[in-house]
Order: structure tokens, then sequence, then C-alpha cells
């Protein structure tokens, strides 16, 4: 099932970008790219749906 939801990207001072949203509880993903980012939340919003079904 896919779907779309909202999320904020921020640019950390670091370099890094951290994304989180306020749709989806847990959505914390942290990469050296938006690219690379956008990739680990969608793993992240994954197990979180994985996890919420047990």
């Amino acid at each position: 099932m896919e779907g779309t939801t909202q999320i904020h990207i921020e640019k950390l001072p670091e370099g890094f970008y951290l994304t989180t949203s306020n749709d989806i509880q847990g959505l914390i993903a942290q990469g050296r790219t938006i690219t690379e980012t956008l990739e680990i939340a969608r793993d992240v919003v994954k197990k979180l749906f994985e996890s919420q079904k047990k």
C-alpha cells in the first residue's frame, strides 16, 4: 500500500539533512543528501507500519 504524507526536511548546520513528519509519529531520518534522507525515511516508515501491524 502506498500513499502520500507531508514531511519536513531541514538542513542541519553540520551539513546533514533531517526529515520529520507531523503525520507519522516516530519518523526521523538523517542523511548526507536529500535523496539519501528520503530513501532512509521510506525505510523508516515501512518499519514503523510493520511494527504497528504486530
